[in-house]
């Protein structure tokens, strides 16, 4: 039997759009002689379809879409993820589910078990628990279908299981020959290596081949890496979609094995480029998809001479082509002129459209307008943000006038520590690196001038400075950000207290410092345009937290 699997790019929500993305990987897969086509979960509603199957007729839309597909199948097997409607007496009104269709119609249905409620995953708010899946019979081999969070909880893999149920166990038990995981895992660095050596445990734990089909593509604040795996029942690894990109992968099931086909032949193992390239093709992908699926065809972004604004503009050239990106310079009468002839070399080596645009003019209004109500105050912190703010106003005019998306510039270290100004430099349609913290943004440069330079050394080397004072530098505010992103590290993402971060090593009074930073800045990251979730959490929709809150415990 000849499998191939679908790793396509679904949008949320467009369910004609994903249809035909469907159909079209179908019909190629029959030419290539398959005789089953695997797709990812919820292909037909997009992946997280979220509160838009609250509304009238989607469901019923991604039912009859379900059916068109089933009836164009002929002959050949499709696993595929869709809604189906709970039917019974309670529980929620839906369950995220895989079809088995062919000959005309859907055989079978299998309904995901394990509800993932935690991070950016809320599937209990929607979709109703389901049971294992008995076996599906197919060709003489009997097909175990799960959906992805069914294989995140093998008892052997796992020090502490999340769940109390093994759904590949059980469907290995049932006399599953050929598992089969259909799945929409978020990107995150190091999680393709975690993902392939977990799937692996299965298939050598239960000794039965496992087909693994991956979501590739992005979906707001989520990148989808594809990375789908064919596994043989030794665990060795027989073909493996591309990166952050869509594919379609030929394997053959013969004598209770898998084997590739040429066009897929394996390589020696996992095939992973290091953590820094999948994280610049994931940022790629996810900036080039929201865009798209958003609408937009242009970028607009702010061009400071600063590692972030370059790194995020080496983004936004890859994602959307140089001549669709336009890098503005904005100088004060506190830019050096080095930071604007930084910004102007690293347009002119990515090809990028550079507009120069000063903003003393616009401040020097903007304080004669508030002189009456500011008389007898210094400056201080006001006049600093109203800097940010002016630029953040240009920004979005172009973006008006000319249909570009704003990207904003701020990294995770600046987001958590609050060091970025509301309705200033946070301004935008998407925060492209506020998952990447400020250390992990200089070796992201440093891999972009791996084989020229692009950005200009002076930017690598500059001592990191707002410019909105004369002679400042980020340290005279934060700590130095080795220390800041290990602390920030420690607090969102293993979400240790105050002491435990100190018994690393931390100086106690900059823990406290930065603590108090991130916590009370909640309320600006809740105002934040959207950004992409590359770490293991992010400052988004996986990290809920309340704005008037008192951390005293």
């Amino acid at each position: 039997m000849k499998i191939a699997l679908a790793q396509i790019n679904t949008t949320v929500g467009d369910v004609a759009g994903n249809r035909d993305l469907v159909l079209d990987a179908m019909s190629q897969a029959g030419r290539r002689g398959a005789d089953l086509v695997v797709f990812p979960e919820l292909s037909l509603t997009g992946y997280p379809p979220k509160d838009l199957l609250s509304l009238h007729g989607f469901v019923e839309a991604n039912l009859r879409a379900l059916d068109e597909v089933a009836s164009r199948t002929g002959g050949m097997g499709v696993v595929i993820g869709f809604v189906d409607r709970n039917r019974g007496k309670g529980g929620k009104p839906f369950y995220n589910a895989a079809a088995f269709a062919t000959e005309g119609a859907v055989r079978a249905v299998a309904h995901k078990t394990l509800l993932p409620t935690y991070d950016v995953f809320d599937e209990d708010r929607y979709f109703a628990k389901g049971a294992p899946a008995p076996p599906v019979g197919f060709k003489g081999r009997k097909i175990g279908v799960s959906i992805c969070e069914d294989a995140w909880n093998s008892g052997g893999f796992w020090p502490k299981p999340l769940y109390d149920v093994d759904p590949i166990r059980r469907q290995a038990e049932a006399g599953a020959d050929l598992l089969v995981n259909i799945s929409a895992s978020p990107f995150e660095l190091g999680k393709p290596r975690f993902r392939f050596d977990m799937l692996r445990d299965h298939a050598v734990r239960h000794r039965v081949p496992l087909v693994y089909v991956n979501l590739a593509g992005g979906n707001d604040d989520l990148v989808f890496d594809g990375n789908s795996l064919a596994l043989g029942p030794d665990g060795r690894l027989l073909a493996q979609g591309r990166g952050c990109a869509e594919d379609l992968l030929m394997v053959e099931v013969g004598g209770g094995a898998l084997a590739a086909s040429a066009a897929a032949a394996p390589g020696p193992g996992f095939r992973t480029d290091g953590d820094l390239d999948d994280l610049f093709r994931a940022l790629v992908l996810g900036v080039r998809d929201y865009a798209r699926k958003c609408r937009f065809k242009s970028a607009v972004l702010g061009l400071s001479g600063g590692i972030d604004s370059a790194v995020v503009a080496c983004l936004a050239a890859a994602a959307m082509g140089a001549e669709n990106v336009t890098g503005v310079s904005m100088p004060s009468m506190y830019s050096a002129p080095e930071s604007h002839d930084d910004a102007r070399d690293l347009a002119a080596n990515l090809g990028i459209k550079f507009e120069v645009i000063p903003i003393r003019p616009a401040y020097e209004a903007f304080v004669a307008a508030l002189a009456h109500p500011f008389a007898g105050r210094g400056a201080d912190v006001t006049e600093e943000n109203l800097q940010a703010r002016i630029r953040g106003t240009l920004l979005m005019a172009l973006s008006n006038k000319f249909g570009h998306l704003v990207l904003s510039t701020g990294n995770k270290s600046e987001t958590a520590a609050g060091y970025c100004t509301l309705y200033g430099d946070m301004a935008g349609g998407l925060a492209v690196i506020s998952d990447v913290p400020k250390t992990l943004v200089y070796k992201l440069a440093a891999h972009i001038n791996r084989e020229r330079e692009i950005i200009p050394r002076n930017t690598l080397v500059r001592p990191p400075s707002a410019e909105l004072r004369p002679d400042q530098t980020d340290q005279d505010t934060l700590p130095d950000y080795d220390t800041l992103d290990g602390i920030v590290h420690a607090c969102v993402e293993e979400q240790l207290d105050a002491a435990e971060i100190a018994a690393r090593g931390y100086d106690r009074a900059t823990v406290d410092k930065v603590l108090r930073m991130v916590y009370a800045n909640e309320y600006k990251r809740r105002q934040a345009a959207p950004g992409l979730k590359v770490t293991s959490r992010a400052f988004g929709s996986g990290r809920r937290m309340p704005i008037a809150m008192k951390m005293n415990y």
